[in-house]
């Protein structure tokens, strides 16, 4: 038996445990963790971007026989260079280069363990002593927890819902500071489903280049767009304002689980370079996990082979989903969408109120709890925006999914709706 006066002189981390608490994965946990085992009905999972499981968002045979290539081909067994292998970097910089008024080369991509490591990336990169990031609310959550990990201060400035959630430009340089190293700007939107213009993004760039900070630009649903607005890269605006792009195949093929992303120099005057981050990023590479060697090296085949009538499918999958869900939205009282989704593959409902604080809903105080409660009486998972996204009383949902699947789950909100509407 262990002599329990031992005093041991480990303990967990506990920034970990902070970091992790506003993560939307923590969140989904605890919503989940809230469904009835008495309801036998399938669970609708309307809360995480991953598609991959409906077989109508299945990815490309041209994906699938790339890695089965790589893997035969016996050239990808071993250890990958720290910032990629050459051959998927250079295919990287090939097929970004499509968008862009200038040419990227492989030194310019660092390949990454998805969208994610690369995020961790970028933030490592940039941090010092005292520093500030600008981030945008609501956002896509883990830049928070990261930034809170390296202890990189974080400042928020608001998009607009009634602006097609824009960025509050003006409030950018009010929040500002000496310290202030970089603002994030996701395009295509998660959580909002908006999809910037050309002068909007430049607008934002030249203010970047006023305030002398760099941009990252978070593009991971780059071209999943199906509004009358098209993806612009915010690498187009790398000679007025250093950008580090951030992307991957997750979305676009629908491959989140083969964690194969990038992180690109999106600089032409070299900046990066002469301020120490490219050696930063680096750095951190060197200490870091790299994604698996086959995958970088079926990269090159799924960039350059891939068809259009497959990008175009999933195009025409995601539109008609987002038109049901905006649709069926329309028919529950109590939430309201300021917005049609345009892009990515979410959309902001806001909980509307009679008056301040007094939901239109019997017995449900927030959005938490509206969620928690869906949960447990309907089976359908939704994510909470103000514990995710620091929106109180929005929610976000994901219309990426089976159409079937889809109007169940908006059928059984309705049924949530129609049992908690407060009588008047």
């Amino acid at each position: 038996m262990e002599n329990s006066s031992k005093q041991w002189r480990f303990e967990g981390n506990k920034r970990l445990n902070s970091a992790s608490a506003i993560s939307v994965r923590g969140v989904l946990d605890l919503v989940i963790g809230n469904l009835s085992t008495d309801d036998l009905r399938p669970t609708i999972p309307l809360g995480n971007g991953d598609p991959s499981q409906f077989a109508c968002f299945r990815t490309s045979t041209t994906a699938e026989e790339a890695i089965v290539d790589a893997v035969h081909s016996a050239k990808y067994n071993g250890y990958a260079p720290t910032v990629g292998v050459l051959s998927a970097r250079r295919a990287i910089a090939n097929y970004l280069n499509r968008d862009l008024p200038y040419k990227l080369s492989a030194d310019d991509i660092y390949v990454t363990s998805g969208c994610l490591q690369a995020i961790e990336v970028a933030l490592a990169a940039i941090n010092r002593p005292g520093a500030n990031i600008l981030l945008p609310r609501p956002g896509f959550t883990f830049y928070e927890s990261r930034a809170a990990y390296e202890h990189l201060q974080v400042r928020h400035f608001d998009l607009l819902p009634a602006r097609g959630w824009e960025v509050d430009v003006d409030a950018i340089e009010a929040l500002a500071d000496d310290n202030t190293v970089a603002i994030v700007i996701i395009n295509p939107g998660n959580p909002c489903g908006s999809v910037y213009s050309y002068d909007h993004l430049k607008m934002v760039a030249e203010t970047a280049r006023k305030l002398g900070i760099l941009v990252i630009a978070d593009e991971v649903y780059g071209h999943l767009t199906f509004g009358s607005a098209p993806f612009v890269p915010m690498g187009i605006f790398g000679s007025i304002v250093p950008v580090l792009s951030l992307g991957s195949i997750s979305k676009r093929w629908v491959v989140p689980g083969w964690r194969l992303g990038w992180l690109v120099t999106s600089d032409p005057n070299g900046i990066l370079q002469k301020s120490g981050i490219v050696e930063s990023i680096t750095g951190f590479l060197n200490i870091s996990t790299d994604p698996a060697t086959f995958i970088q090296g079926a990269i090159p085949q799924i960039l350059e082979n891939t068809k259009d009538d497959f990008f175009s499918k999933v195009i025409v999958t995601l539109k008609e989903a987002a038109d049901k869900c905006f649709d069926g939205i329309r028919e529950v009282p109590c939430l309201t969408c300021p917005k049609k989704p345009e892009g990515s593959m979410f959309v902001m409902l806001h909980i509307l109120q009679v008056k301040l604080n007094v939901s239109l809903l019997e017995d449900i105080s927030d959005d938490l709890d509206f969620c928690m409660k869906l949960a447990k009486e309907e089976s359908v998972i939704i994510v909470p925006a103000g514990m995710a996204f620091g929106m109180k009383n929005w929610l976000r949902i994901t219309f990426a999914c089976e159409i079937s699947a889809l109007e169940d789950g908006l059928r059984r909100i309705k049924a949530f709706h129609q049992r908690h509407v407060r009588k008047q």
